[in-house]
């Protein structure tokens, strides 16, 4: 069509004028009605994430010229996919393509904190001592690969149409920096926003240090995932102003806020897989014939198969303290386990 033609023409300028308004946008909304004191200097926080985000895009850009779109384009040509296949009206493909993606996002930030080797990646997000706007798009270089590979997977399986593999990353953007912000919501309007879209509130409890808070509300865009697989919360235990953000072990600012520590972060320390909490609906969703009988339990020393009593300790690194593990220990799912992708 027509219209994809000139989607594709215009790409890259669709998405970075979404990615700074929002940015600005939110941005501008957190001075004026903040949620939350921070505890790391803003500028420190934003020299350090956007960095971070800077070089991820170029990273993208060099390794996968064409992006998304261009495998969406390559697949659409070759009648790969499963929408190409079913007579489907555009409308209606563009849309079932846009939630199909976010289920897969959802899926994916399940597996990635249950799988250790996943979680080493994925822990950089959730390290940040702050929550904010920049917060939102700081990932590490590698997850931001894998993410890629799996969204073009997702693609060719898939056949969506150009312009819902445009729609869905401009809008996974938008709500990741709006539901990552700083910002404070009336709760009546929160309440009736969560119906339909992931809020900050909402999402601020998945980036508690507590167990049980740290493993629900992994949606990123659309908030039905967690309410149909068991892994909604509502609020945190402590209440937003008192609860704690990052990850219990990683609190030196090195590791946490600097570029370098954040880099360095998925090669220090050990990863503690821990069984699944009982009722993880998460896991269900992930590993339907899975055994649901293992317990979840935070960190290495509730592990069976951590080290008790060796007379050795782990070793240690300059602000890394057992820092292998989840906010409570990554959730692993049992044997069976689905293939799900972040935001990128």
């Amino acid at each position: 069509m027509e219209f994809d033609h000139w989607i594709m023409g215009h790409e890259v300028p669709i998405r970075l004028g979404c990615f700074f308004g929002v940015l600005v946008a939110v941005a501008l909304w957190e001075l004026l009605a903040p949620r939350r004191r921070l505890t790391v200097s803003k500028t420190v926080r934003w020299v350090n994430n956007l960095g971070l985000v800077f070089f991820n895009s170029f990273l993208l850009r060099l390794l996968f010229p064409a992006a998304a779109v261009g495998v969406a384009a390559f697949a659409a040509q070759r009648g790969w996919g499963v929408l190409h296949y079913t007579p489907v009206p555009y409308v209606l493909a563009v849309v079932l393509s846009v939630v199909a993606m976010d289920f897969i996002i959802y899926l994916q930030h399940v597996l990635v904190h249950a799988v250790p080797a996943l979680w080493r990646l994925h822990r950089l997000h959730h390290a940040d001592p702050d929550y904010d706007v920049t917060t939102g798009a700081r990932f590490h270089p590698i997850e931001i690969v894998l993410s890629m590979l799996i969204k073009f997977a997702t693609i060719v399986v898939l056949g969506p149409p150009v312009v819902a593999v445009v729609i869905f990353e401009v809008v996974l953007n938008a709500t990741a920096m709006f539901n990552h912000g700083n910002i404070r919501l009336p709760q009546a309007l929160d309440r009736w926003l969560r119906l339909v879209v992931v809020t900050p509130d909402m999402h601020r409890v998945h980036h508690s240090v507590e167990d049980d808070e740290a493993n629900s509300n992994f949606g990123f865009n659309l908030p039905w995932w967690d309410r149909l697989f068991g892994t909604y919360k509502a609020q945190p235990g402590a209440g937003h102003q008192a609860m704690t953000i990052g990850i219990r072990d990683v609190r030196a600012p090195r590791m946490a806020s600097d570029i370098d520590g954040m880099l360095i972060l998925p090669f220090l320390g050990r990863v503690t897989p821990t069984g699944a909490r009982p009722g993880n609906g998460a896991a269900r969703a992930a590993a339907p014939s899975a055994s649901r009988g293992s317990r979840h339990r935070a960190g290495p020393a509730a592990c069976p198969s951590a080290p008790t009593g060796s007379g050795r300790s782990p070793p240690t690194y300059p602000g890394l303290s057992g820092a292998g593990t989840s906010p409570a220990g990554p959730t692993r799912l049992p044997a069976a386990s689905a293939v799900a992708m972040t935001a990128s």
